[in-house]
């Protein structure tokens, strides 16, 4: 399953009484109705640990580019309009300033690995915490309450997966705990985030930013009006979009189907 295509559902079950196994690309499992699969009898797995790395990457590109504006800076670069480029025109800092991770799976983790070399205090809130010697070795701070993290993070970093209890967490309520200079990353998925209460919080500059791989629907309506914000910066969902690491999917994807066929343990089974 690559882009969610075909959709499986029962009718296509039905048809494909030989289906052994459904190997979805990346991380996200949301897409997927796991107890009808294995109502089936059907197998599924998917591809997260080769995503990671790329994944954290992305992250940090679309806080740095958030934070210095380099989006709207391109643009007045550009413009056959400019004539001088204005001294007042500033970013937010990002060495010593706060980020607040959201999900510190392996996704987050890299991220904090990353942070951490730009000096950056870290605050995260998960369901489980990290022992104290992956917590020590990126400085990071566990946060039992999201409400907590949300008050102190100058970035706040989305990177969970999709479930019932993560649809819709970021809401008007929790970006009004928000600082009003903090800016939003959310490199999860569309639904983790109340978009109608987003495009309120930055219309009326309850907080600053946001920067988003994700959104819903993919893509979004060109008359959406995200897409109309200068302080919000979107790019195509491509979290994983290198050439290495699609490359690895790929083969995990096709390793874990072989696997299957031949009655062997399926590498990176869902259960």
């Amino acid at each position: 399953v690559w882009y969610h295509k075909p959709v499986v559902n029962a009718e296509l079950l039905q048809s494909l009484p030989n289906l052994k196994i459904v190997a979805s690309s990346g991380v996200g499992i949301d897409h997927l109705d796991l107890k009808l699969l294995s109502s089936y009898g059907v197998k599924v797995s998917n591809t997260p640990f080769v995503v990671s790395s790329d994944t954290a990457d992305l992250a940090m590109a679309l806080l740095l580019a958030s934070s210095r504006r380099l989006v709207e800076g391109y643009r007045m670069a550009v413009s056959p309009n400019t004539e001088y480029f204005p001294a007042d025109w500033l970013g937010a800092e990002v060495s010593g300033a706060t980020l607040g991770i959201v999900g510190m799976g392996s996704i987050g983790y890299k991220v904090a690995e990353r942070a951490k070399a730009f000096e950056m205090k870290i605050l995260y809130h998960n369901r489980n915490r990290r022992n104290k010697e992956e917590e020590s070795a990126v400085g990071a701070i566990y946060c039992k309450k999201i409400d907590h993290l949300l008050q102190q993070s100058d970035f706040v970093l989305l990177s969970v997966n999709l479930t019932p209890e993560t649809h819709k967490l970021i809401g008007k309520r929790e970006l009004e705990l928000m600082k009003p200079t903090a800016t939003l990353i959310n490199i999860s998925r569309g639904l983790v985030v109340d978009q109608d209460a987003l495009v309120e919080a930055l219309r009326n500059k309850v907080i600053k930013a946001a920067a988003l791989d994700v959104t819903y629907p993919e893509p979004l309506p060109r008359d959406h009006p995200l897409l109309k914000l200068k302080n919000v910066i979107i790019t195509p969902h491509i979290g994983s979009a290198t050439k290495k690491t699609r490359l690895l999917m790929m083969e995990n994807m096709i390793e874990s189907i072989r696997m299957c066929l031949m009655g062997l343990p399926i590498p990176h089974e869902v259960l």
